[in-house]
């Protein structure tokens, strides 16, 4: 009887492990086993399950990117182009525009905005006997500024230290000091002051004034930013960029 009850425990122990075998369910990622319909087991390729494609929703319209706010321009400043001495500008000139601003020797003749120079004349190379159009200004600056404009003053006693082409300069900036140097060895010290717009170097009868400069120079020696850009440019417009000589040539 003893020996009985222990042969049925055992069976009852198998029969309880083979259920709980069955039931449980494979780990993620291993093999499974299919039953055949002869009811034998073999093992199959292992199974992957599809993952779905999630199609994000189509908006009807696209949402606008932040536009840049818009920068504000900042204005050109100008000043007075003589500094450190009293001065007077012709209210007109011979045979071109321009302007003689009369003051005294050794004045300082200024950038009138910010840009970078242009052509510099170091020595004064004109002769009386030959008089030629170029020499006359004597030793020279001339300034392209930011606003486009070419800023030209002659007559100079010498150029400022630092002052050569392809420099910049800002506004109020020392390019050197005025002289009678030049056709103007004959007449009271000035500085020769001319608008134009930029050319290729050497064409010096653009570069000695094609715009009347007196409404701008009497604004700048008032305090006030008023640009000669737009008569410039309007006048390059009308003669084009390289005009010929008209006079003094």
């Amino acid at each position: 009887m003893h020996r009985t009850g222990l042969l049925l425990t055992l069976a009852v122990s198998v029969a309880a492990a083979g259920c709980a075998g069955a039931s449980s369910a494979p780990a993620a990622g291993t093999p499974s086993a299919t039953t055949s319909t002869s009811g034998s087991s073999s093992p199959t390729a292992t199974e992957t399950t599809p993952v779905p494609t999630v199609t994000p929703p189509r908006s009807a319209k696209a949402a606008p990117s932040p536009s840049p706010k818009p920068t504000r321009a900042v204005a050109e400043h100008y000043v007075y182009p003589v500094q450190r001495c009293s001065s007077s500008y012709s209210a007109s000139h011979h045979d071109y525009p321009a302007s003689d601003i009369f003051t005294q020797k050794g004045c300082a003749f200024v950038a009138v905005t910010s840009g970078r120079v242009d052509e510099v004349s170091f020595t004064d190379r004109w002769d009386p006997k030959v008089d030629a159009g170029a020499t006359r200004g004597g030793r020279s600056v001339s300034v392209v500024g930011d606003d486009g404009v070419r800023y030209y003053g002659s007559h100079l006693l010498r150029i400022a230290a630092g002052i050569k082409p392809g420099v910049r300069v800002r506004a109020g900036q020392l390019l050197g000091l005025i002289d009678n140097s030049g056709d103007a060895r004959y007449t009271p010290t000035h500085v020769h002051f001319g608008l134009s717009w930029p050319t290729r170097h050497g064409i010096w009868w653009v570069r000695r004034g094609e715009v009347w400069p007196q409404r701008y120079l009497a604004a700048w020696r008032a305090g006030r930013n008023l640009s000669p850009r737009a008569e410039v440019l309007a006048t390059e417009r009308r003669l084009g960029r390289e005009p010929p000589c008209q006079a003094e040539c």
